[in-house]
């Protein structure tokens, strides 16, 4: 997809109308698309470092990554979103690499543990991520944890 812009920011980086669009991608994927409603909000994008993919201001790839500590004792990778212009142009591999490499580089460590929509663990897996046991249902959504070294 040509005309894409990525950015990394702090909490405190981001613009109001950065954290509209932010939010607005993951409602429209996470509670319309996928019909769940959950609290969005919670007190976790303080402590994130926000990473995404635009075209003209609207959020097309994101996801949020927390260093040690803050939702498992490794680092991880969260509120993954590819909305439904960026989906099929690659945006999500380039996300979750970008990911990566921010965690290898910026947070100085390759150990990270995610939380996966069961339908996408073949895509994880191409990162590295493996399955662990910790299977469970969250907003009726199959979903495992998994861990890369």
């Amino acid at each position: 997809m040509n005309n894409v812009d990525w950015k990394i920011k702090t909490f405190l980086e981001l613009t109001t109308t950065e954290l509209y669009e932010i939010i607005k991608a993951r409602v429209n994927v996470f509670v319309v698309e996928q019909d769940c409603p959950y609290p969005d909000l919670d007190d976790y994008d303080q402590k994130a470092i926000h990473l995404w993919a635009e075209n003209n201001g609207e959020v097309l790839a994101y996801c949020r990554i927390f260093d040690k500590g803050i939702k498992y004792p490794e680092t991880s990778i969260g509120r993954v979103v590819t909305t439904e212009k960026g989906r099929g142009t690659g945006l999500g591999k380039q996300l979750i690499a970008y990911a990566i490499d921010i965690i290898e580089n910026r947070l100085r460590t390759s150990e990270v543990r995610i939380s996966a929509q069961d339908y996408l663990l073949r895509f994880y897996s191409g990162f590295g991520f493996q399955e662990t046991t910790k299977k469970y249902l969250e907003d009726n959504i199959p979903h495992t944890e998994m861990f890369r070294t």
